[in-house]
């Protein structure tokens, strides 16, 4: 048996490759050979039948769905259409998380298992530090498939593939088990060409000229891993009522060096009149950059000014989206060159925001919070740390001072677990200044720190894998040295003093910004593994939680049925 059941199915979709930087040269895939693998005896599964049973009670269910009775039978086939195309990004995913999904569900005897593997996308425990739960599989590859599962860190520095860190290349072993590069549009061609064709079809139907752009040049993006022109096409659609993101995104599952992006989706319907409330707050970001807490060098970019705030309901999550705990807000694009022209766009996903608050948030501030600061527990002050998480994105730096390149590849593997604190820390901030200007109450302030600190011990649940899971608990580590709240040893229930908390969000924005700046990997490391990690202490208080029967996240029911759509 093998210790580690990594499937090489991906190489069965390959066709091309480059195998020198200077002079790329076709591959065929009869060429590319699998990894090498260990003969070892197959371990059992750390998570019994039962156990993963009950692990399943871990996510609330929640229905996704919108009023689409103001849409014509055409937006409404439109609508279906995206559907579709954000569903197809579900078995892209399990390619680059697992390998081959129907294989893994075949070899797995228990309904109860089954499901979780399906939820998980694959063998792995994403709520719980990726424990296995099905015989036979070893720990989760940092690498996920992005890699040959034998290849070592020393292999990949001296490789000299020029597109080695590039997003959207898998890196292979040819006949002669030298590493190559194979583009995402060449190894998972059939399947985005299926993607594509749907969005076309979409765009076709789009009554506004923004989004029927916007749809055509993501679909000729997706066969060709050129991103930048369908994302400034995504800046510039502002009146759309009807959303889609979708395509390579973040890095989270690349736990290797954070470099390759994984594909996912979501389907969103606007709300407009939440999001005419939220339009004004936008023109602040370059006024709020430049009274950020660091040092000018730290903060001399300038965020672009067309970025906007928006509010949705989620209709559909794919791929990675749907993987583990469920975002609430998204800020996209990533890229940084589009950032500093445009900004980012900041979507507010507020059926999910509202079903995490009332299903997970409330039932854990009434565990561990002080008993006279539950009422500062608001679903408006969870909306706008929300909110204002995804607006601080745009805050900071994008490239290091030293001139050598980006925060994000300086940071490799720590970046989205930087970046996501830095955005949560800095979206404080951002409130505690709006209220000071009286663009929010000030009189509820302590609403917004109550409602923050609730919001760390619901993240810290997700597991040290986690990229939000780390940040959170990094700023749970600190805060509690700088005595930013206090646990009553005899309730062991938090208290936020609101004073501490306040120098505590400076300093701690300081140092990150500071970091992601320097490009200091080194001090990112350290900083994590430091302050990364949850002590007895507050382990028990989450064993309260878990006993309470409290969820740690939420799953979906979704799709077309629950649309009261038909597959076209």
């Amino acid at each position: 048996m093998l210790r580690r059941l990594l499937p090489a199915c991906l190489l069965l979709a390959l066709s091309a490759c480059s195998s020198h930087p200077d002079a790329a040269q076709p591959v065929s895939k009869e060429e590319l050979a699998p990894a090498p693998t260990t003969s070892v005896v197959a371990p059992a599964a750390i998570e019994t039948a039962a156990q993963v049973q009950r692990h399943l009670s871990d996510y609330a269910t929640v229905k996704l769905t919108a009023d689409l009775s103001a849409f014509d039978a055409g937006q409404k086939q439109m609508i279906a259409l995206l559907v579709e195309a954000a569903d197809s990004m579900n078995a892209l995913y399990w390619k680059q998380s697992w390998g081959d999904r129907d294989a893994l569900l075949a070899k797995i005897g228990d309904p109860a298992v089954r499901e979780f593997a399906e939820i998980n996308y694959g063998p792995w425990d994403r709520l719980d530090n990726d424990k296995p739960f099905v015989d036979g599989i070893g720990p989760r590859p940092a690498g996920a498939q992005f890699y040959p599962a034998d290849m070592t860190k020393e292999q990949f520095e001296q490789s000299p593939l020029k597109d080695k860190t590039a997003l959207y290349t898998l890196l292979r072993r040819d006949a002669q088990g030298q590493l190559v590069t194979v583009p995402y549009h060449e190894a998972y061609k059939a399947e985005l060409e299926k993607t594509a064709g749907l969005l076309r079809e979409a765009a076709k139907l789009a009554k506004d000229a923004g989004f029927r752009k916007y749809l055509t040049m993501r679909a000729d993006a997706l066969l060709s891993d050129d991103y930048q022109a369908s994302d400034f096409a995504w800046m510039d659609m502002k009146s759309n009522p009807v959303d889609i993101v979708i395509g390579p995104i973040e890095t989270y599952e690349d736990q290797l060096y954070g470099y390759k992006a994984s594909y996912e989706s979501y389907v969103l319907i606007k709300d407009q009149a939440w999001s005419a409330k939220l339009a004004r707050f936008a023109k602040y970001l370059p006024e709020l950059q430049r009274g950020l807490p660091v040092a000018d060098k730290y903060k001399a970019e300038k965020p672009g000014s067309d970025a906007d705030l928006n509010a949705y309901f989620a209709v559909y999550y794919g791929g990675d989206a749907n993987v583990g705990a469920k975002t609430i807000a998204i800020n996209l694009p990533n890229d940084e060159q589009v950032q500093l022209k445009k900004g980012t766009r900041r979507l507010q996903l507020e059926n999910v925001m509202q079903a995490k608050f009332d299903k997970i948030m409330l039932p854990i501030a009434h565990e561990l919070i002080a008993d006279d600061q539950q009422k500062n527990l608001t679903f408006d002050a969870f909306f706008q740390n929300t909110m204002f998480h995804e607006v601080a994105h745009g805050l900071g730096i994008k490239n290091t001072l030293d001139g050598k390149g980006t925060v994000r590849k300086a940071l490799k593997d720590q970046a989205s677990s930087f970046e996501e604190g830095k955005a949560d820390i800095l979206g404080l901030y951002m409130v505690s200044k709006l209220a000071d200007k009286g663009e929010l109450d000030k009189s509820k302030l302590m609403d917004n720190y109550v409602t923050f600190l609730a919001g760390i011990l619901r993240s810290v649940r997700f597991g040290a894998s986690d990229a939000h899971a780390k940040a959170n608990m990094v700023r749970f580590n600190f805060f509690k040295q700088q005595g930013a709240f206090s646990r009553d040893e005899n309730t062991g229930r938090y208290r936020v003093d609101f004073d501490k908390m306040t120098a505590a969000m400076n300093a701690l924005s300081a140092k990150l910004l500071t970091i992601q700046g320097d490009g200091d990997y080194a001090a990112a490391k350290q900083l994590t593994e430091q302050m990364g990690a949850v002590d007895a202490e507050l382990a028990g208080d989450l064993k309260r939680l878990d006993q309470a029967h409290i969820p740690v996240d939420i799953r979906f029911e979704q799709g077309l049925d629950v649309l009261g759509l038909k597959k076209l």
